[in-house]
């Protein structure tokens, strides 16, 4: 059995992303990860629970039951600091962090040697454009508009 990756519920206000969506979970699943998805994480991105099922992840009740075993978390916003207790050592959380503004956030991931990845920290260079979370937001905040 692969690693697990666990996908949680979006808790922030006005949040309507998802860290990943069915299709991506497919390509994890194919590539050996076990994938692990919240209930109603897909919904305010409408996507279903069925849909994520069908690309077989696995659904988690709560997002305890989610992130407890996981050796990856994937998410769009930070962690609260329950949520951020209840991951097992060494697990590492790839997401928007907002490192400046959240030492205690950072701090709470060292004391349990979990490995924080701060997307919103990659260059904003032409070679990381498909990873620059904040130039992606642009561009489909510009098709939007």
């Amino acid at each position: 059995m692969g690693l697990k990756i666990a996908i949680p519920k979006e808790t922030a206000a006005n949040e309507k992303r998802v860290a990943a969506s069915p299709e991506t979970v497919k390509k994890l699943t194919a590539a050996g990860f076990t994938v692990i998805v919240q209930q109603g994480a897909g919904d305010n991105s409408n996507f279903l629970d069925g849909d994520y099922k069908t690309a077989g992840a696995t659904l988690a009740k709560t997002k305890a039951d989610a992130i407890k075993t996981a050796d990856i978390v994937l998410c769009v916003q930070t962690l609260s600091d329950s949520d951020l207790s209840s991951l097992k050592k060494d697990c590492m959380v790839i997401g928007l962090f907002n490192p400046y503004q959240s030492q205690a956030v950072i701090e709470s991931c060292a004391s349990k040697n979990v490995t924080a990845m701060a997307m919103e920290l990659i260059p904003r260079i032409s070679r990381a454009q498909s990873m620059d979370v904040l130039s992606s937001q642009a561009n489909l905040s510009g098709y939007k508009a």
